[in-house]
């Protein structure tokens, strides 16, 4: 038997993890249930830290992990998938094609950034979606600094007010002041189509928001939009023109379309519906997970949010459940209750809420310090040494806050 997890993400990670966990507890080997990962690189990207300097460092690897857990991971990006043959068709980096022929399949894809069709956009602005992305970012700050001080090189433009705008938008100003003249005056500036900022975060975290905004001095231009972008700068839907050399985009996010690939029902950010299993119900043999999967948390009307803290514990349960089918054991369904979220705000500290109505629990540097810790400790692999390793997943466990 063989069960397939596509995507080294968080919650593939987790997923091969849970499964090889389950596994272990029912006593079957390796040769008895195959479980192979495919991804272009055996590593977890710390995505949710892009925003920061140097993310080339923001990486950790996972062959070692892989191995004390005897999972096989399989160098490449699958392209397409048969769900009815039950095989999916693995592109490695020399563009040599394999048919992988599965018995569960676990598709834990992730999402990418949303990219309208708005002119200029394509060649002129960057992101922090995706290491690439970031990277190339970094250095172009890096050139920045070695030009003469502008208002076009000085002014940094972040179009969306949503939580990765916001955190990289709050990041800017330390980060141009350590890049740049002592001299230099940095401008930042927020741009959303939405009346507030951080349109999703609730009455009670905005004012807070709204404060490190002012104590950093980031600018903010509500209800408008971007309207095109160019060499000279990027014209907002209001009219107005903001000289600047650097655009950042961070409004919006999709699944991976390999999501499109399998003929189930998916949402407005195509993810793929999903049981409480985290099956897809029309597609015998496939479930989806994390940034892949529209899955409800609870039984309040809490769906998962494209975030780490939903996909490690959705690829914990997913994994779980996809090897449990083929081994005969009941599968868990899928719940998250406990939700919390911490907002990076730069030099301004951080903000920690608990809960759906995101009640306001930390503030400033007690909350930037509880940030760090996540940062750089929780939503690191676990170390590679099997017991360890195995007991990290238990599904009822990962991301228990």
């Amino acid at each position: 038997m063989r069960l397939v997890i596509v995507g080294a993400g968080f919650a593939g990670m987790y997923a091969a993890l849970s499964a090889a966990r389950l596994r272990d507890i029912e006593g079957i080997s390796p040769e008895e249930l195959e479980i192979a990962l495919v991804s272009p690189e055996p590593t977890l990207v710390i995505r949710p830290r892009l925003y920061e300097p140097k993310p080339e460092t923001l990486t950790a690897p996972l062959q070692d992990v892989f191995d004390a857990i005897d999972v096989t991971y399989m160098q490449g990006s699958v392209e397409a998938i048969d769900t009815k043959a039950r095989t999916a068709d693995v592109v490695n980096a020399k563009g040599e094609r394999k048919s992988l022929q599965y018995h569960r399949l676990v598709l834990a894809t992730g999402s990418r950034l949303f990219r309208p069709n708005i002119p200029g956009l394509a060649e002129y602005a960057f992101s922090i979606d995706n290491i690439d992305d970031a990277i190339a970012l970094d250095r172009h700050l890096h050139a920045l600094a070695k030009m003469p001080a502008s208002a076009a090189r000085d002014t940094i433009v972040v179009a969306g007010a949503g939580f990765t705008g916001i955190e990289a938008a709050t990041e800017m100003p330390s980060r141009l002041r350590t890049l740049f003249d002592k001299t230099a005056n940095p401008r930042v500036i927020i741009v959303d189509r939405s009346s507030a900022v951080a349109p999703d975060m609730g009455e009670g975290p905005r004012p807070i928001i709204e404060e490190a905004l002012r104590k950093l001095g980031v600018e903010t231009r509500l209800n408008a939009g971007v309207s095109s972008l160019d060499k000279s700068g990027v014209t907002l839907s209001t009219g107005e023109h903001i000289e600047t050399m650097t655009v950042i985009w961070a409004a919006g996010m999709r699944a991976n379309p390999l999501t499109t690939k399998i003929p189930g029902e998916r949402d407005k950010f195509d993810r793929l519906l999903v049981d409480g299993c985290l099956r897809v119900p029309s597609v015998p043999g496939v479930f989806a997970t994390g940034d892949a999967a529209r899955a409800a948390c609870d039984d309040f009307g809490n769906y998962a949010l494209m975030s780490c803290q939903h996909a490690t514990r959705m690829g914990a349960f997913a994994g779980n459940n996809a090897a449990a089918e083929l081994l005969g054991v009941q599968a868990r369904q899928y719940h998250q209750e406990a939700y919390v979220t911490c907002l990076d705000l730069g030099d301004a500290g951080a903000l920690f809420t608990r809960g759906w109505d995101r009640k306001v629990e930390m503030v400033g540097e007690k909350a930037k310090a509880t940030k760090q810790e996540i940062n750089t400790v929780w939503i690191y692999p676990p170390q590679p040494e099997r017991a360890a390793a195995l007991a990290s997943a238990d599904p009822e466990r990962v991301t228990d806050l």
